[in-house]
């Protein structure tokens, strides 16, 4: 059996890959960041290098 422990960010545009355990989590959903999982007030991206979400 495989467990998963890692999976991309819940928000459709990020690239991210997110470890399960660290993921801010909203909904069920795993997230890589409070922006993502907020739906980017203010238009912020997550800020990590090479994702360009919500841009």
């Amino acid at each position: 059996m495989t467990t998963v422990t890692q999976m991309k960010c819940a928000c459709e545009s990020c690239l991210c890959i997110v470890s399960i355990e660290s993921a801010v989590k909203k909904n069920g959903q795993n997230y890589c960041s409070e922006a993502c999982a907020n739906n980017h007030p203010d238009g912020a991206g997550c800020g990590h290098e090479g994702c360009e979400c919500n841009s």
